[in-house]
């Protein structure tokens, strides 16, 4: 008794509190059984909303006219005649058209092509060779990062790189997931570059801006300057919590998973000259899709590459492209492939093990269509608006609210530009009367949408990671998962706000010509 004694009170408060979340986690049922249980609980309370008249009136700009329209957004109940037959008639197409099934399917042909004939085995080995190992999580963290550039794609491509490259140096494969999913996830807003989910995010602000003022417009690069040094931020919170907070209490990893660091066969050096030779060749023919003025992948209308353009419509197809003909070719040159039988089979086998990953996203795909059919994500959004607003907070002040109510509310709706299209029709407008510019509530919804990405078992995407951490722990839960990244969660949402205020503060600009408060 005494010895039990001495050990809880040499376990760090931190630890101990972690330990209960992932217990408690981990006593939930199957996320699977989970997403029924979360589907019928809004089946439930779609019924008894409705049955009580529960509603919001939703300002809304038409894109066609730019006029501002009042619609009356009722709860509208699953359990009438109506409900019960788009439960059933929409059963198939609210899988078929769940983003997330497509997205990793299509992508884990190219990786499973990669993988399967040992690119990406070959890759790692050469690349931790001429790594020096004390930047490995940094480079996995800010990799992470700048994969938003390919919109999610970085979830089923980097995270399990992440496992892989560190499995490679004998740590733990969960850490590298961990230090992945914070990159991808944490810091889906943040960039060197200008990423997919800008010019979609400025397009709802503007519309939100232009029921106060019809001539405004929010540019994709409203926030680049902010989300420009966030990146290095984000990178290092990631490094630090992987080394000091989540590889030591995750403790050496005994599973059954390998990762071979063997010096490079003639043959393997061989396939990789092969794969970058393809690499360069595909690149060239991307490039030669989207650079010239007239190019295909271009919108033919305003000769845009990034938001609506064929380029990003297309993004999930050439990233697979990218993976499968390098993996094409390396698999030929190292000799591991010698047929199309040999590739076909190769290929099958790996997304063979995608059955439980889609199990869990039709039942997930039923309740996020459940949750939108019955109009609930809209009214917590607009009471949410109603409630900010009694709170009378301007300035600065008011944007660092704005992020913990984004940060809640991420916890229950995923996708931030679907979230995004809704709350920015009804936040901008109401901040744009108390002083906040547009761009500057925009950068304040993306720092909490972040900041809780990776703790949301309702976001997309965390059904994949859950899948690629079992594949190194038979155990992993929803439990396990969020104690593991909740320490990233929390510092994220802390330092990235106060990190938001000393910027404000300084008088930095957030974008260029970008202001933060109007006059």
């Amino acid at each position: 008794m005494e010895q039990k004694q001495q050990a809880a009170k040499k376990t760090p408060v931190l630890d101990r509190m972690l330990d209960f979340i992932e217990r408690a986690g981990n006593k939930l049922p199957h996320p699977v059984t989970l997403f029924v249980i979360f589907a019928a609980v809004v089946v439930v309370a779609s019924a008894l909303m409705s049955a009580a008249g529960t509603s919001v009136v939703l300002e809304q700009v038409d894109k066609a006219t730019q006029t501002v329209t009042e619609n009356h957004v009722v709860a509208r109940s699953l359990l009438d005649a109506d409900g019960i037959r788009f439960m059933f008639e929409k059963a198939v197409t609210n899988f078929t058209g769940f983003a997330p099934v497509g997205v990793v399917l299509v992508a884990m042909l190219g990786i499973a092509t990669a993988d399967g004939t040992g690119l990406l085995s070959a890759s790692l080995r050469k690349l931790l060779a001429n790594t020096p190992s004390r930047v490995v999580t940094a480079m996995v963290v800010f990799i992470g990062v700048m994969s938003n550039v390919a919109s999610d794609s970085g979830y089923v491509v980097v995270v399990p790189l992440g496992a892989m490259i560190f499995l490679g140096l004998k740590r733990h494969p969960m850490a590298g997931i961990a230090a992945a999913f914070f990159g991808v996830a944490g810091g889906f807003s943040a960039n060197l570059l200008l990423g997919s989910i800008d010019p979609l995010l400025g397009s709802f602000s503007t519309m939100g801006a232009r029921i106060l003022d019809a001539g405004y417009y929010v540019s994709p690069v409203a926030n680049y300057y902010f989300m420009f040094g966030s990146t290095f931020l984000i990178t290092i919170i990631g490094t630090i919590i992987t080394e000091k907070v989540a590889e030591p209490r995750l403790g050496k990893y005994t599973g059954d998973e390998t990762a071979s660091m063997d010096p490079l066969t003639p043959a393997e050096n061989r396939g990789l000259r092969w794969a970058l030779i393809a690499l360069i060749l595909s690149t060239v023919a991307v490039l030669l899709l989207v650079l010239p003025e007239n190019a295909l992948l271009r919108n033919q209308e305003n000769g845009q590459i990034l938001g609506d353009s064929p380029f990003m419509t297309s993004i999930v197809i050439i990233v697979t492209l990218l993976f499968f003909f390098p993996g094409l070719c390396y698999g030929i040159g190292a000799g591991t492939i010698r047929d199309d039988k040999q590739l076909v089979n190769i290929i099958s086998d790996i997304m063979g093990t995608m059955g439980g990953y889609l199990v869990l996203t039709f039942v997930a795909s039923q309740f996020v269509a459940y949750f939108q059919y019955s109009n609930i994500g809209l009214i917590l959004a607009v009471k949410g608006a109603e409630l900010l607003r009694a709170t009378h907070a301007t300035g600065l002040t008011l944007m660092v609210i704005f992020v913990f109510v984004a940060a809640f509310i991420n916890l229950f709706i995923g996708s931030a530009v679907t979230k995004w299209s809704v709350m920015a029709p009804v936040f901008v407008p109401m901040f744009m009367m108390l002083g906040l510019s547009p761009e500057a509530t925009q950068l304040a919804y993306r720092i909490g949408d972040s900041a809780t990405n990776i703790i949301s078992p309702l976001e997309p995407f965390f059904a994949i990671v859950l899948t690629i951490a079992a594949k190194y722990d038979k155990k992993m839960g929803i439990g396990t998962m969020v104690s593991i990244m909740l320490p990233y969660s929390i510092t994220l949402l802390i330092l990235w706000t106060l990190f938001m205020i000393a910027w404000v503060l300084l008088g930095l600009p957030i974008g260029p010509g970008v202001v933060t408060f109007l006059s």
